[in-house]
């Protein structure tokens, strides 16, 4: 099994999710270069990342890898399953990082062409979007307030979210009016399955 992958991007979630599992995989780090040659995007047309590819079956979008890694180990309980709600609760979660959560961040790191010479537009631009992620992780902040993590134990939603907060420390957002993020951030990278994928990407802890 191979999963390419950006360095620090979305693609961390399933490389944590193979530490879990704990099976043998190759882990290759691809730069934003290669994965719009045409090689790449025989493979995924989209040219993004993660990429899983298991023998002769190639598989893209986070939601879609994660789920397939569960479906092959049932065992290792990656949605954090031990109910067929939790796990529900836990899918919830991760559409919410995915499909919400991770859109928002689009503008903070890569402007809409339109924008690139008008300097107020940019900041308008960036600005909103960050106000956006803030309320966004203001609702994942009040589930945290009674919760230690977004289903009832740990699962690949909170690895979502573990890694959108690395994002927010990256390009220097302040979420420490959220009091309840930063205590889930350090909980969520004492896990093991994290720091091994981080050392495999050269990532500090």
């Amino acid at each position: 099994m191979k999963l390419y992958y950006l360095k620090g991007a979305c693609s961390l979630v399933p490389h944590i999710a193979l530490e879990w599992v704990g099976k043998p995989y190759v882990a290759i780090e691809a730069s934003r270069e290669e994965i719009k040659k045409p090689e790449y995007l025989a493979l995924n047309p989209q040219g993004s990342v993660p990429l899983l590819i298991d023998g002769d079956f190639v598989l893209s979008q986070n939601v879609a890898i994660l789920s397939y890694l569960d479906a092959l180990n049932p065992d290792v309980k990656l949605f954090g399953s031990k109910t067929v709600q939790d796990k529900a609760k836990a899918m919830k979660w991760l559409a919410f990082c995915n499909a919400d959560l991770h859109k928002a961040f689009g503008p903070l790191f890569h402007l809409p062409a339109y924008a690139k010479d008008n300097e107020k537009l940019t900041n308008d631009i960036r600005q909103a979007a960050a106000k956006q992620v803030l309320t966004l992780l203001a609702i994942a902040n009040e589930h945290l307030s009674h919760h230690l993590y977004l289903g009832e134990q740990l699962s690949v939603a909170d690895i979502y979210l573990y890694v959108e907060l690395r994002w927010c420390k990256l390009i220097g957002l302040d979420y420490s009016p959220l009091v309840h993020l930063e205590p889930f951030y350090q909980r969520v990278s004492e896990n093991a399955g994290v720091k091994a994928a981080l050392a495999k990407q050269g990532l500090p802890a």
